[in-house]
């Protein structure tokens, strides 16, 4: 996912913190097995072509042009919001406003910090600061980022169990159900969350899977998914940030975001 501390400085970063990062996303092809009660088949490169295309941007891309965004055939976005119980992204809401005035569905994304506070706290300050979901039409489920800790490679899974995640995970995704009645979409790689969660499968039936893996087709699922929603294939492209596919029409995006 866009980190958004690769090139700015953030006047929100408490002490200590470190000021740049680079992305570590290790493996893995986006899945989901239920949308809506409907099954959608993991798809070879030339048939994803044609799905809806879509990114993911941070304050990384700052001021983003929606329209070329739109003329170049973007559909949805995800935005980042929110990480762990302190930092804000200063670019959220003229991204968020923006890619919905140019006719682009969109969503707000957590980068969750385990190590930092509880899934529900984080939770509650991810629905404070941009996390809310309405069934608009136009808006996207919240979506958690859970990877490899940005801070410490030493410690990819955070210093935690598997157990102490999976606990942290059902409780962020708890909440956010609570707070706009939708679970999150889950983003990761396979490579985290086989490793770090103990390749849990408690998730995979009532959470929409956007996973990352940056190659010319889907590959290893993390445990419990079998099937994509969203396939973050590149980091690089035509569209700002990150590059992703719909693992279905358009008309059943719309339905997605409609819940």
């Amino acid at each position: 996912m866009t980190r958004d501390h690769d090139r700015l400085s953030d006047p929100q970063r408490p002490p200590g913190r470190p000021r740049g990062r680079r992305r570590r996303l290790a493996a893995g092809a986006l899945a989901l097995g239920t949308l809506t009660g409907t099954l959608y088949s993991a798809l070879p490169t030339a048939e994803a072509a044609g799905k809806p295309a879509g990114h993911d941007v941070s304050s990384h891309q700052g001021n983003v042009d929606w329209r070329k965004v739109r003329a170049q055939g973007g559909r949805f976005v995800y935005v980042k919001a929110t990480e762990s119980d302190w930092y804000r992204s200063p670019y959220f809401s003229r991204q968020y406003r923006g890619a919905r005035k140019a006719g682009l569905l969109r969503g707000a994304y957590h980068f969750g910090i385990p190590s930092a506070s509880s899934g529900t706290a984080q939770a509650r300050y991810f629905l404070r600061h941009g996390g809310r979901w309405k069934a608009d039409g136009w808006t996207l489920p919240p979506a958690l980022d859970i990877e490899h800790n940005p801070y410490n490679p030493r410690q990819a899974c955070f210093g935690m169990s598997g157990a102490a995640l999976v606990r942290w995970i059902r409780g962020f995704s708890n909440e956010v159900l609570r707070g706009t009645g939708r679970r999150p979409v889950i983003y990761t790689t396979a490579r985290w969350w086989n490793g770090c969660t103990g390749g849990s499968r408690a998730f995979a039936a009532t959470h929409p899977l956007w996973l990352a893996h940056w190659h010319s087709t889907p590959g290893r699922m993390p445990a419990g998914w079998v099937y994509p929603s969203i396939w973050q294939h590149a980091g690089h492209g035509t569209l700002p940030g990150d590059q992703n596919k719909w693992n279905g029409t358009a008309r059943q995006l719309r339905r997605f975001a409609r819940g």
